[in-house]
């Protein structure tokens, strides 16, 4: 019996309070402060390595470069070949959200962003280029930056 008006009284102390609801659209959630929501790229660091697309367990992000020859910075020396990265992409639709590639990623060029409002109409729309991927920058907090 003393269990009974235990849970009773619990049910009654809930039915009492006034219930907490944001309302999304108007009112955003307070994230915290390393939330991880999507990928974000920094393009000016990726060489076009391939490593995040090849450990990718999903086979969801797309990279394309191509290379130029660089003049020798020296008289007499060699021309050297860079890799140009034209365009990196993220099929959000595939991605299981695992961070694979922003752990296996050498050059720092792939960050966890808090940002989460990324939905679309169309399921083709999901499958996000490298000018928006830079823009999520804005909002990564870097150990570097100490933010």
């Amino acid at each position: 019996m003393k269990g009974i008006l235990k849970g009773l009284a619990v049910t009654l102390r809930t039915m009492t309070r006034r219930s907490v609801t944001r309302q999304y659209p108007e009112v955003k959630p307070d994230l915290p402060p390393r939330s991880r929501g999507v990928i974000a790229l920094l393009e000016e660091n990726c060489t076009s390595c391939m490593l995040c697309a090849r450990e990718c367990p999903d086979w969801c992000i797309y990279i394309e470069s191509h290379k130029e020859v660089q003049p020798p910075e020296v008289e007499g020396g060699r021309a050297r070949s860079k890799n140009v990265l034209d365009r990196f992409a993220i099929d959000f639709s595939l991605c299981m959200y695992c961070g694979i590639c922003i752990e296996v990623c050498p050059f720092d060029a792939l960050f966890w962003s808090p940002e989460f409002e990324y939905a679309e109409q169309q399921i083709a729309g999901l499958t996000h280029e490298m000018d928006l991927l830079g823009t999520w920058m804005d909002t990564v907090q870097r150990e570097e930056d100490g933010k």
